[in-house]
């Protein structure tokens, strides 16, 4: 059995609506600290984390206290916008997709739910993946064999839990969740 620990990034520096690739903010920073305090005495881990720099601005703090480098993997970035859809009406598109299912969405976004939870379950030592609201989200839903695109409300640096047991996902904690769903 593999555990892995799912944190979503801290709070961004601006939306998703606005900038494509954001670090985080005064309080991101402060989130990722409290997760790091949380989570630096079950390591050093391997870490592994989403190639967008607010995934990776969290995740810093664990590199640097167990003297790890971390992983960057595309497996578990964020889910892509449509072809077509400007920046500016990315987080409209959004909250419309959330509200329903991945089989709903099509095979574009099956695969990438597919591959998220294919990404997870090839690790095989305990591992903390920092990563997405929907990326993670869609990893609770292979877990639990739920295809709502949504299922937790997490929150900027919650930590989920899951296990990998025989190649599948077992949810054994949700994040904490928030008020609101979009930064």
């Amino acid at each position: 059995m593999t555990r892995l620990y799912l944190v979503r990034h801290g709070r961004a520096a601006a939306g998703w609506n606005t900038d494509p690739d954001p670090g985080l903010d005064a309080v991101g920073r402060l989130q990722a600290a409290e997760m790091t305090a949380r989570l630096a005495p079950l390591g050093p881990l391997q870490l592994v984390t989403s190639p967008l720099l607010r995934c990776q601005e969290t995740a810093s703090g664990l590199a640097e206290a167990w003297g790890v480098e971390p992983r960057v993997e595309p497996g578990v970035a964020e889910i892509p916008s449509p072809e077509g859809v400007a920046m500016a009406d990315r987080v409209e598109w959004l909250r419309i997709a959330m509200a329903g299912t991945w089989s709903e969405m099509g095979p574009r976004y099956v695969a990438f739910r597919d591959g998220v939870a294919a990404t997870l379950a090839a690790l095989t030592a305990d591992t903390v993946v920092t990563s997405h609201f929907i990326a993670i989200n869609a990893a609770i839903g292979a877990a639990i064999g739920d295809d709502r695109m949504v299922i937790r409300s997490l929150d900027n640096c919650s930590v989920t839990v899951v296990d990998v047991v025989d190649g599948a996902l077992e949810l054994v904690e949700g994040g904490h969740e928030a008020d609101t769903l979009i930064r």
